[in-house]
């Protein structure tokens, strides 16, 4: 199974946090699934941690090259992704957040999110 990972997911298992449950761990581990991550998540991670979010401390070029390094597939922001905005519900304000939304569901990746919010969301999406 392919599973596009939200951006807390990202910054979690890169400091091994207890914040992501253990059955998601061994989900993650599986050898059959592909694990995707967003170019906005990297975009996000760059624009917060300039501006000193303490959620956001990590360099993004380590972090993108740390994902791609261990075999996780980078995901382009495609205009067809941009374009899906237009079409979801205002639920939730972040334009990042919005735009994984957008890209799950153009590519028909499940996205794995910690948010409440982004749950909400119809489509290919899964709360941890």
């Amino acid at each position: 199974m392919k599973f596009l990972l939200d951006t807390h997911i990202l910054l979690w298992l890169s400091t091994s946090s207890h914040r992501i449950p253990e059955e998601t761990r061994q989900l993650l581990a599986h050898s059959d699934n592909e694990l995707v991550f967003s170019a906005a998540s990297i975009w996000e991670v760059a624009i917060k941690a300039g501006m000193g979010r303490d959620d956001f401390k990590v360099d993004p070029r380590w972090l993108r090259r740390s994902y791609l390094d261990n075999g996780y597939i980078e995901l382009p922001i495609l205009g067809e992704h941009a374009v899906a905005v237009v079409g979801l519900p205002p639920l939730h304000k972040d334009p990042f957040d919005r735009l994984l939304i957008a890209q799950a569901t153009v590519e028909g990746i499940l996205l794995l999110t910690g948010d409440p919010l982004v749950a909400q969301y119809p489509g290919p999406i899964r709360k941890l």
